[in-house]
């Protein structure tokens, strides 16, 4: 009973610590992104080119390949709030590269979101109810899944074909919500290459049922971060990196949120006092993400309390 109990703690510790490393590296890549973009303008060539803008490209690619391990060994409810380190990180590289100020308000949304991480980290299921290929299978053949898809493909297809090519460059909400919707196809597929992956490539009985959904969901997986990829980039050349990050990162996590408590239903696995403080904690770190984004934006003035009354 001891070491069943060490096995279901230790795990979740593991995904916990990868993920910081992983929100570590995904917060500088919005920044180098941003930083290779500005410098390829004064230079008047494409970001293509410069080294800076590949080197963001390089902390993306190391940072999916974190969540993808993360999300293997931890549960995606606990994972994906965890990724708002990744903007507390990116506003401190912000300072630094971008030469941003970071103000009180900045300073009290860094709190918060270490104050909300922290909950969240307590409060996490300790235990996976999705362990095995045919599990998977069944939850991915779910009715209430495949229509959740369905919408979802649906709405991809509306926002990129017809409102992008129109509304993509003055609404900051087009881009976000294609990056937020192939962000709930992300998670999951990452999850579930992680169970399927042995068995596809064994010499068991069902290796090749095994390796035809380890290949769907490989594809579905390169086609939604190569999209990301693009349209993230698209944004960044047009809108503020600070509003979009902040925006984009409640919009992600609240999608992937959804998908996977759809998919894996983990959240079965939560008591309501634990399901309460988890929500409280998401909440926690959504306010503090807004606070540091705002921060960047605003312009604080002090005045003293003599000086306001007289003013009236």
């Amino acid at each position: 009973m001891r070491d069943s109990e060490m096995d279901h703690v230790s795990v979740p510790v593991v995904g916990i610590i990868i993920t910081i490393v992983s929100s570590f590296i995904n917060g500088s890549t919005f920044v180098l992104q941003k930083r290779g973009i500005l410098r390829s303008r004064e230079k008047g060539a494409s970001y293509f080119r410069d080294a800076v803008w590949w080197s963001g490209t390089l902390a993306m690619i190391l940072g999916q390949i974190g969540n993808f391990v993360a999300y293997n060994v931890a549960p995606a409810v606990i994972v994906t709030p965890l990724g708002a380190l990744g903007v507390l990180f990116g506003s401190v590289l912000a300072s630094w590269i971008l030469k941003e100020y970071l103000n009180i308000l900045g300073k009290l949304g860094c709190v918060l979101c270490c104050s909300g991480a922290v909950v969240l980290i307590i409060h996490t299921p300790k235990a996976e109810t999705v362990t095995s290929r045919l599990e998977l299978e069944e939850r991915l053949s779910d009715p209430v899944f495949i229509l959740f898809a369905s919408l979802v493909v649906l709405a991809l297809l509306v926002l990129i074909f017809w409102i992008s090519p129109v509304h993509g460059s003055s609404n900051i909400m087009v881009y976000i919500s294609i990056c937020s919707l192939f962000g709930s196809f992300t998670v999951p597929c990452s999850k579930g290459l992680g169970l399927v992956a042995q068995e596809a490539f064994s010499d068991g009985p069902y290796s090749g049922r095994a390796l035809c959904v380890f290949l769907f969901l490989l594809l579905t997986l390169t086609v939604s971060i190569l999209t990301q990829f693009y349209y993230i980039n698209k944004a960044l050349e047009v809108f503020n990196s600070n509003m979009f990050e902040a925006i984009y990162y409640v919009a992600f996590t609240s999608t992937v949120i959804v998908a996977s408590a759809i998919l894996f239903k983990e959240w079965t696995e939560l008591t309501l006092s634990d399901s309460i403080a988890l929500v409280c904690g998401f909440s926690t770190v959504c306010v503090g993400v807004v606070l540091l984004r705002i921060s960047q934006e605003a312009e604080l003035i002090w005045k003293p309390k003599l000086q306001r009354k007289k003013k009236d």
